[in-house]
């Protein structure tokens, strides 16, 4: 009880971060795949994730995550996440929620009553208020990150050329590589597997929701993993980590646009008898950026978008949604 009153305060308090009544406006749209372009922005040095300890009003000392999200024009939206960030300690209690703001140099945090209580300069979050304490910014990468394809795996994609390997497949070079652009499905089909897929979102502050660096993973070219810039946001059946309106992900573990990140799945197809009548449904477990988001899921029949349900092995899709999301690393092991 003390404790859960003790981040009631530094929610409304420390974090401050109280949310305001927004008036929509419309806003340029920036889509930015190059990292190095994105740099141009100050607002892409400060979105992210920051971690550290922070002293509450009753002496006690928490860990504490905090995600900022931005929202262009050097606005930010904020969450804070009591234990650590999302699976990285969160202790899963509803986070705390509020803005932020540049002012000069520095970003602002402030209480309703217009009181500053904390600030980021130079990639540290410090709280000033009734809880105290410094946050460092962090870079986090799933466990698999860059993993090479053990022996036998199929490679679809994993370097210049082998665009050759997906129908529709092109190459978009940017400032650190060459990688696979969406639009594009797998020349080969597969049925039960094992596949590893590393995608990145790029830097789209002014936008939200589905037009915030969407694309889509599709199994089979059936069952519609969703790639999303939903960094910061509550982890729904629709956005990144979600099997698209069937599956929400156990948690949400989209990192900052421009990270890479990482899709390892274990997928078994539906099964269907000699007469064509299904007797069993589609499965897939999911970790997302190395956290287990899907934990053997199954399918009533394909998701929106996906191809009809047949005893049939089924191509990889990358859904083109008109945002330049790329991807690199692809290989998938087949069942045997």
């Amino acid at each position: 009880m003390v404790r859960r009153l003790s981040l009631g305060l530094l929610g409304a308090v420390a974090l401050g971060l109280a949310v305001a009544p927004c008036v929509a406006q419309k806003k340029e749209r920036i889509a930015v795949a190059d990292p190095d372009k994105a740099k141009a922005d100050p607002d892409f040095a400060v979105q992210g994730e920051y971690e550290g300890e922070v002293t509450v009003p009753d002496g006690k000392t928490i860990k504490l995550g905090v995600q900022l999200v931005a929202q262009g024009n050097g606005k930010f939206a904020g969450k804070g996440y009591p234990g650590g960030l999302p699976g990285a300690g969160w202790d899963g209690q509803k986070p705390m929620v509020g803005t932020a703001a540049r002012d000069g140099g520095k970003v602002v945090i402030k209480a309703e009553e217009a009181e500053v209580i904390g600030e980021v300069v130079d990639g540290v979050l410090t709280f000033k208020g009734r809880a105290t304490g410094t946050l460092k910014k962090v870079e986090r990468k799933g466990k698999t990150l860059g993993e090479e394809p053990p022996a036998g795996a199929v490679v679809l994609f994993g370097k210049e050329g082998d665009e050759k390997n997906w129908e529709g497949g092109k190459l978009v070079e940017l400032s650190d590589g060459k990688f696979l652009g969406v639009g594009c499905k797998s020349e080969q089909k597969f049925g039960a597997f094992k596949a590893h897929i590393e995608f990145r979102t790029p830097w789209m502050p002014n936008s939200t929701g589905q037009g915030r660096g969407n694309s889509g993973v599709y199994l089979q070219d059936r069952y519609e993993l969703q790639v999303l810039d939903s960094f910061g946001l509550s982890g729904e059946n629709n956005e990144c980590g979600g099997f698209y309106t069937a599956h929400k992900p156990l948690v949400n573990m989209c990192l900052p646009p421009l990270a890479w990140q990482t899709y390892d799945i274990e997928f078994t197809p539906a099964k269907f008898d000699e007469s064509g009548k299904k007797t069993a449904d589609a499965k897939a477990t999911v970790l997302h950026n190395g956290v287990k988001v899907h934990d053997g899921v199954t399918f009533k029949g394909p998701l929106p978008g996906g191809q009809k349900e047949e005893p049939t092995p089924g191509p990889f899709q990358f859904q083109n949604h008109g945002d330049p999301v790329v991807y690199r690393n692809v290989w998938v092991v087949e069942a045997k």
